[in-house]
């Protein structure tokens, strides 16, 4: 009995099946991320969802589909699931430690960030962090605002000095605060200036 012998494809044909899948498998997380857009915003429309919660939620599932794709795609490349998975799993976990030595630094960061766009003071103001009702706290003018700190001079009376405090402590203590030069003036000032 005679063997059937199958034609040989082109060489063309595996390359060419392996970009239409490629192509395929990114069409697909297009469209499901429209979807689930769509779907996010009827929910949104439907029920009231504050559009602060909604953002978020739609960024993430966008890259959780994008992720997915990409993870498919380098799949389809020859790419091994399980190298994948090392790979990210091993980043995230760096990333996580990176981002708690740096904890204390990106908080002074992001409140310098509220501190410039919320404005609770300014420079000129003068600004007492509460310890507790009966314990005042540090007290005096500010001076300055960076990234990291603010800096103050205390009142004359106690000292005048320069005290730079963590922008951090600005949301996480009670703070007084008196507008412009209305209270009292720096060390060396004859008189008090209006606002």
């Amino acid at each position: 009995m005679a063997s059937l012998q199958l034609p040989v494809p082109p060489e063309w044909i595996a390359p060419f099946w392996l970009g239409l899948q490629i192509l395929l498998i990114l069409c697909a997380a297009f469209v499901l991320q429209r979807l689930v857009g769509r779907c996010l915003k009827r929910l949104g429309e439907r029920y009231p969802l504050p559009p602060e919660l909604m953002m978020p939620v739609r960024g993430g599932l966008r890259w959780l589909i994008m992720g997915s794709a990409l993870v498919f795609v380098l799949e389809r490349l020859g790419v091994s699931a399980t190298v994948l998975w090392t790979a990210l799993s091993g980043f995230v976990a760096v990333a996580a430690v990176a981002f708690f030595a740096m904890w204390s630094v990106l908080s002074n960061l992001l409140c310098a960030v509220l501190i410039f766009t919320v404005g609770p003071f300014r420079i000129g103001d003068v600004v007492e962090l509460v310890e507790t009702i009966d314990k005042p706290g540090v007290k005096g003018r500010v001076v300055a605002i960076n990234l990291l700190f603010t800096t103050l001079i205390e009142m004359p009376e106690a000292g005048g000095a320069t005290v730079q405090v963590p922008n951090s402590q600005f949301f996480q203590k009670s703070v007084r605060r008196w507008r412009g030069a209305e209270i009292v003036p720096l060390v060396g000032e004859d008189k008090i200036v209006g606002k």
